[in-house]
């Protein structure tokens, strides 16, 4: 079996790929060390300066910001609604793909439809009108509940469950005596954990990033860390480099949850390439 060797073309694009990708990473821990007026010198200054604790201290003492409860609360509401989406997700996906129930093509189509429309543009008004009556504003469970089901996880589930886990597999669990909860605990769970890591991967991502619904049903008192992070800047300038900090500091929780489950995905696709 012959090795691949990449030529000195496709080694030229791998590298700069790599750099487009880590550069602004780079460029943000550079601002993120330095002054305000450093950040905005021109020449631009390329080197890391000495002021990356300072700045990250300022950060978490930020009276308006409220960093370390936004922290908190982003966490708790990433977390929540992870799970939610994996368990439902995971769920749906087994019935849709290994049951047979009357309606459930239309009720998969239906879940497709859910896609196509935009909650952040169309749903907004309602859905704050509910959060309202339930006196829900300002709370987390306002920021949490829109997010529990996710139609992209059903439908990825959906298709991840047909092609892991055959219906063979399914019936002969049946005629041992497996009840429909434990085929999916003991046979769909295990088969469906690298699909199951990006559905994780992806929703956590989406949930800490989120910005628009929590900015109109929270506050500044109960903040989530994007809202924290748009509240260092000063009421007439913007502080870079307390904000490149901040942002420094909310990608740390991205980075520990990919790691996490960033090796069933590797073995997932590792898996896949065996059977293929």
């Amino acid at each position: 079996m012959t090795m691949w060797k990449p030529s000195v073309l496709t080694k030229v694009l791998l590298g700069l790929a790599i750099f487009l990708s880590a550069f602004p990473l780079y460029w943000m821990l550079v601002i993120a060390s330095r002054t305000n007026s450093d950040a905005v010198a021109s020449p631009p200054r390329f080197l890391p300066g000495g002021n990356l604790g300072q700045n990250i201290i300022a950060v978490l003492e930020h009276p308006e910001a409220k960093f370390v409860a936004g922290l908190t609360n982003s966490f708790i509401v990433a977390s929540v609604v992870t799970i939610s989406v994996i368990l439902i997700s995971t769920l749906a996906g087994f019935a849709f793909a290994n049951l047979n129930f009357r309606g459930r093509n239309a009720l998969l189509l239906l879940v497709l439809l859910t896609m196509a429309v935009p909650l952040q543009q169309m749903g907004v008004v309602p859905l704050y009108r509910v959060m309202v009556s339930l006196d829900w504003t300002g709370t987390l469970k306002a920021v949490i509940l829109p997010y529990l089901l996710n139609g992209f996880g059903v439908f990825l589930m959906t298709q991840y469950t047909r092609q892991s886990v055959p219906m063979e597999l399914v019936e002969a669990a049946r005629v041992d005596g497996a009840s429909t909860l434990r085929i999916w605990w003991n046979i769909v769970l295990p088969a469906v954990r690298p699909g199951m890591a990006v559905l994780g991967i992806n929703t956590f991502m989406l949930m800490w990033n989120d910005y628009m619904w929590p900015l109109i049903v929270l506050n500044q008192d109960n903040p989530t860390v994007q809202i924290a992070i748009n509240s260092l800047n000063a009421r007439y300038s913007t502080e870079y480099s307390l904000i490149f900090a901040g942002t420094a500091l909310s990608i740390i929780p991205l980075i520990a949850v990919f790691v996490a489950f960033g090796r069933q995905i590797v073995g997932g696709l590792m898996e896949g390439a065996v059977k293929a």
